[in-house]
């Protein structure tokens, strides 16, 4: 018989963006992380969950 799992990893990191407006912060957050200059790795690592898939 074969049994099915799915395995979550959490990355977590906490950065500040300097801008005039909340919204101007968030797209630049945005395209930071699209552009990889944020990228996040093993240190913002934070928690694994492990979910059984029942067919």
């Amino acid at each position: 018989m074969k049994y099915k799992f799915e395995i979550i990893e959490t990355l977590s990191r906490i950065v500040e963006i300097d801008a005039p407006t909340y919204d101007d912060a968030y797209h630049k957050m945005r395209e930071m992380y699209r552009n990889e200059d944020i990228v996040l790795d093993a240190n913002d690592y934070r928690d694994t969950e492990f979910r059984d898939l029942e067919e």
